[in-house]
């Protein structure tokens, strides 16, 4: 009898050729995610579950699931929305699928530093109403990025990307995160710095920050205040990082000049959001990671996460190795 593998939406289907020889495949066909309780209902007696982002995963679930669960491979970098300590008790090895999405994540997050600083999307709309009428020497000014300051907070993989997407205009190069990168601040001529050095000397702040208590809502009242007037906020890390009405008031008094984010908090933005109603903020339905390349080599990634779970053997990506100490 093949085991069972529950996977809580569609993926490319590089992943799920790789499954369907193991394994007998059940993919979750709605566009919208399984709601909860529907969730701890269809994984009860599976061997293997692939996981989304949004898929609320914790100890509940996992008992849900029955002594069978052997694996959780999750189809993103993150593990926010799993419990991995809960795994880690149930000797349940957490699979994720890191450095994949490195550089397609730091194209959109110049993307949207290039489109909030010249406002690309505001324009677009103008035209597109047939409010276009004639060239203005005063119509959309936006700002300058060669020889800018880029203030980045978080320096993994995507912030340093970014980084080295920023060397091409000239700019200066300030970052801020937990421990300093000697050798990637060399690389890049980047400057290490305080948080509040960083927001006050920044003309872009992109965030590439992990989402955890100490940065859940980081960027607030007290924290736009400091940025420059004329500055841009750009978001491709996780929603809560930003709280977003402070964000709301910021961009609509003037405190800051725009924000461009790919994720937001709560996703997917409610109909009447009042971010919704400002032209001066871009806003992408979380797509860091969407183009045809790496969506492919995640759903591998994830498959072979899954894989190699079944069969006993190390997770190639595992979010949780501590769970191999445990005797």
């Amino acid at each position: 009898m093949k085991p069972r593998i529950f996977v809580t939406r569609r993926i490319p289907e590089k992943g799920l050729e790789m499954l369907r020889p193991q394994a007998e495949v059940e993919v979750w066909p709605d566009a919208l995610p399984p709601d909860y309780p529907v969730l701890v209902e269809r994984v009860q007696g599976i061997d293997a579950l692939l996981c989304m982002l949004t898929d609320r995963i914790d100890g509940n679930l996992m008992d849900a699931a029955g002594s069978r669960l052997k694996v959780i491979s999750q189809f993103a970098v993150g593990v926010d929305n799993i419990d991995t300590a809960a795994a880690t008790e149930r000797g349940i090895p957490v699979g994720n699928t890191p450095g994949v999405l490195t550089d397609t994540t730091a194209d959109l997050a110049w993307a949207l530093l290039m489109a909030a600083a010249r406002r690309v999307a505001e324009s677009d709309r103008f035209v597109r109403a047939g409010k276009w009428k004639t060239w203005a020497s005063i119509g959309f000014l936006g700002q300058d990025i060669a020889g800018a300051t880029l203030g980045i907070v978080g320096f993994g993989r995507i912030g340093r990307a970014v980084a080295e997407r920023a060397r091409g205009f000239g700019m200066r190069i300030l970052y801020h995160s937990r421990r300093r990168h000697p050798e990637a601040e060399r690389k890049v001529n980047a400057e290490f710095v305080g948080l509040d050095t960083l927001l006050r000397e920044s003309d872009f702040v992109s965030l590439h920050t992990n989402l955890s208590e100490d940065t859940r809502h980081l960027m607030n009242e007290a924290n736009f205040k400091k940025m420059k007037p004329g500055s841009v906020l750009i978001n491709t890390a996780r929603g809560p990082i930003v709280d977003s009405g402070a964000l709301y008031r910021a961009l609509s008094s003037g405190t800051i000049a725009y924000a461009a984010l790919d994720v937001t908090e709560p996703e997917p933005l409610r109909p009447d959001d009042p971010l919704l109603a400002l032209d001066n903020i871009v806003l992408c339905p979380h797509i860091g990671s969407a183009s045809h390349k790496t969506r492919s080599r995640m759903s591998a990634m994830a498959a072979e996460n899954l894989i190699a779970g079944l069969n006993g053997k190390r997770l190639p990506h595992c979010a949780n190795p501590q769970v191999y100490d445990i005797s």
